[in-house]
């Protein structure tokens, strides 16, 4: 049987519920996305890797036949999360057409070795999470795997990496993903705001951002009664709502052939590289100071650290966040990336004698 291509739909949506719970609730959402129109495939979880042992982990095999039920129904192609080669096989023999690895398999490449020997000369498509963490190497690493067993449809979902702290429920760390990207354009990207927001009243904002990197598609949850979910509950919207924010988001094209566009793109883009080259320029006179620093220090024997002055520089910069009109985060970012550069150059300038 001919499974899903992700390639011949832009954008593709992807919703279901985080859970597959009861056969009623798995078919009536699937029923209700495939209303609207607007879903093409149909994702639902059953298994659930979960953090502490004794929270819901999904219903198991028995999910399976009520997923390929909802896909007779309604004709939409559908996907689950696998993370064994005894979830791939179970799966293809149902008929899934889009396997996808989760975030907490994607960091074991064991695992991920294990899946993709269990696919190996199948024709389904595998959609890889990225790692728990912020390593994009294993996320790369997950899908050359795939590759080398002879899988081609193969494509990312973004659904944001765990840290302490932040707006999100997961940190979008939007640089990683564009750097997959850059790795592997050829693969397509599905953006996930459900887990990156981890609350449905952010998830229009997060689906615009996510449109407006020119991903490939999205894959939101959804559920008919999403206040009485076994797992996120909070996350999840109904079809119905879900049908009305995806009317909201615009989709936008990443290249025009005009020349009005073209000519005012590229003075715009001058400037930028005008204002980077002044910039770089800057911070390598500001790193020609940190080793005079450095050798400073080293000549009275004082430490490279001195906390207090470091916070006395990062307070004031972040109290000037509202009249550059830029987020404390980034101006935090910043400084950190300057701070860990000029600790190794005056590193470098104290123990030039020991080299």
């Amino acid at each position: 049987m001919e499974k899903f291509n992700l390639k011949r739909k832009n954008p593709v949506i992807i919703a279901g519920p985080c859970s597959a719970e009861t056969e009623e609730q798995t078919v009536e959402t699937c029923m209700q996305l495939a209303q609207t129109g607007m879903v093409d495939v149909f994702r639902a979880g059953v298994w659930k890797p979960r953090t502490r042992p004794g929270m819901f982990e999904g219903v198991g095999l028995k999910g399976l036949g009520w997923v390929a039920k909802a896909k007779e129904l309604t004709g939409l192609p559908t996907a689950i999360e696998v993370a064994t080669a005894k979830h791939v096989e179970a799966a293809l023999e149902f008929g899934v057409d889009i396997l996808w690895i989760g975030a907490r398999t994607t960091v074991n490449p064991f695992s991920v070795q294990e899946i993709s020997d269990a696919v190996r000369g199948s024709n389904v498509t595998i959609l890889v999470k990225n790692p728990v963490g912020p390593d994009i190497e294993l996320w790369a690493g997950a899908v050359q795997r795939l590759q080398k067993v002879g899988i081609d449809r193969i494509g990312l979902i973004h659904r944001g990496f765990s840290a302490i702290g932040g707006e999100y429920r997961n940190s979008p760390m939007w640089h990683l993903a564009i750097e997959m990207r850059r790795r592997m354009p050829e693969i397509p990207m599905i953006g996930d705001p459900s887990h990156i927001v981890g609350r449905r009243d952010g998830l229009l904002e997060m689906s615009q951002k996510i449109a407006d990197l020119d991903y490939d598609g999205l894959i939101v949850e959804s559920h008919i009664r999403p206040d009485e979910a076994w797992s996120d509950a909070a996350q999840q919207l109904t079809p119905a709502a879900l049908a009305e924010m995806l009317k909201r988001v615009t989709w936008r094209t990443e290249v025009v052939n005009l020349p009005e566009f073209e000519r005012a793109l590229a003075a715009l883009r001058g400037q930028i590289d005008q204002i980077d080259n002044e910039l770089f320029e800057l911070l390598a006179k500001r790193m020609r100071v940190a080793e005079k620093i450095g050798e400073v220090k080293r000549d009275n024997n004082v430490t490279i650290l001195q906390r207090s002055r470091w916070g006395d520089i990062v307070e004031r910069i972040k109290a000037q966040a509202v009249r550059l009109d830029l987020s404390p985060e980034f101006l935090t970012t910043i400084l950190e990336a300057i701070h860990i550069e000029s600790i190794d150059k005056q590193n470098k300038v104290m123990n030039l004698s020991k080299d």
